[in-house]
């Protein structure tokens, strides 16, 4: 019986397609190790949305091959869809793209048969299936991700996710609501629905559905009491959208807006379909209807040409908005995409310089949206309990730590009330009222 180990560099997509090819190997008898432990294979999911990404999955490649040289090492994911055969310079016996990885029995088997290195790369046409990718566990304890959609067709100027991921493709309803109940017997209690292109599902169907039809049809799956959404494009956060949540009582008010830049000139250099008074339209639409919901974002930073003024937009649309967090992401050119030729690229020192300021500003409104919890009630659905202290998250998303004396289960939502701020996140303590079902306390 063959050891395999696995290892996931990137986004929860990637984690979703991991943890689906881990239960394929399973299935067909291979043992899963933890990635700690010695294993005969080392399957890798690599990331290549940024440079540091490739540069992470490439000396995590040549160490996996200097510390274990007879073991078979699978590279699969973005960076294998873009580099192909290239990968074989790092010492992998297999590489997978993004469309063969339902297959990774079969072409495993094969290399290890053969003993010949294969690449399973081929181009992405525009008119492909959705691959069949399913899972019915996760290591999380209540938390599970949930892929509904692959691929995107937006082709942002800095993004090479729409040549390594491909078009638009919907995963069918049915089995979306199959898989969720299949969680729910395993004692998942929310889904977190990710894809490549969120906000896209559904319009490669004939009648077209949309992501309102997912969240609607996960409310009958019993078991399952919350519903999270993966990150948004902010066009799609109408009041018509924002009214509809509002009639899903398992939907979570916590928002991924995707923002990138707070400014407008650097929108449109990097091809964003939308404009900052667009952005805050978006999250306004939102707040209407749920007046306590948390937003987080994605900002990227020394895009090619950013001006300070420019810079300085960005800055004061995250303290306008109020975000409970912000990732930060310094700009790395692509090759290929267009923003890598542009001209005025700054320095890494320039770049990281306002990284680090951004995540300063994004660190102050996270805890000011912290503070205005102190003394309201929410819901905590216990995740694990450390040392004698219950922890999880509300469905804003905020991370709970609930008094020691609290009697709790996991997995059973208990209402709670706010009292203070610690290192582990928000106090709190049991509360004798209910918590509001449609999201507000």
């Amino acid at each position: 019986m063959y050891t395999v180990a696995c290892h996931t560099l990137g986004c929860k997509v990637n984690q979703y397609d991991t943890q689906a090819m881990e239960e394929l190997l399973a299935a067909a008898g291979f043992r899963i190790v933890p990635f700690h432990e010695p294993a005969d294979i080392y399957l890798v999911n690599t990331c290549t949305v940024t440079g540091t990404g490739d540069k992470k999955c490439m000396q995590l490649a040549r160490r996996l091959k200097r510390e274990h040289p007879s073991c078979c090492l699978v590279l699969c994911g973005c960076m294998a869809q873009q580099m192909g055969a290239e990968l074989f310079s790092l010492g992998a016996d297999l590489v997978i793209g993004t469309q063969y990885r339902g297959q990774i029995v079969s072409l495993l088997n094969t290399v290890l048969s053969s003993g010949q290195p294969l690449c399973a790369v081929d181009p992405l046409p525009e008119s492909m299936p959705y691959e069949s990718l399913q899972i019915t566990t996760q290591q999380d304890h209540t938390r599970a991700v949930l892929k509904i959609q692959e691929g995107c067709r937006n082709r942002c100027s800095y993004c090479i996710i729409p040549d390594v991921r491909g078009p638009i493709r919907s995963r069918p309803l049915q089995d979306i609501c199959s898989e969720a109940s299949r969680l729910s017997a395993a004692g998942f209690r929310e889904v977190v629905l990710t894809g490549i292109h969120l906000s896209s599902y559904g319009r490669d169907f004939s009648p077209v559905l949309s992501l309102l039809d997912v969240i609607r049809s996960l409310e009958d799956v019993e078991g399952i009491l919350r519903i999270r959404l993966g990150s948004l494009e902010p066009g799609i956060s109408t009041p018509e959208f924002a009214s509809a949540l509002r009639a899903c009582p398992k939907l979570c008010p916590q928002f991924h807006l995707a923002l990138q830049s707070g400014s407008d000139s650097v929108l449109r250099r990097m091809r964003r379909q939308y404009n900052s008074r667009q952005y805050l339209q978006a999250v306004e639409n939102l707040r209407a209807v749920f007046p306590r919901a948390a937003f987080t974002t994605d900002i990227l930073t020394g895009f090619p040409g950013e001006t300070d003024q420019e810079f300085q937009e960005t800055v004061d649309m995250i303290e306008k908005v109020g975000f409970a967090r912000i990732h930060v992401f310094p700009y790395s050119p692509r090759p290929g995409t267009p923003a890598a030729a542009m001209p005025s690229q700054l320095s890494e020192g320039e770049k990281q310089a306002r990284a680090r300021r951004l995540i300063a500003v994004g660190k102050k409104t996270a805890a000011c949206y912290q503070r205005q919890w102190i003394g309201e009630e929410t819901e905590l659905l216990p995740e694990e309990c450390v040392e004698g202290f219950w922890e999880g998250y509300s469905p804003e998303y905020l991370r709970i730590c609930l008094d020691p004396a609290a009697s709790c289960r996991q997995g059973i939502p208990v209402p709670v009330r706010i009292v203070g701020i610690s290192s582990h996140g928000l106090r709190a303590v049991i509360s004798n009222t209910s918590y509001g079902k449609e999201g507000c306390p």
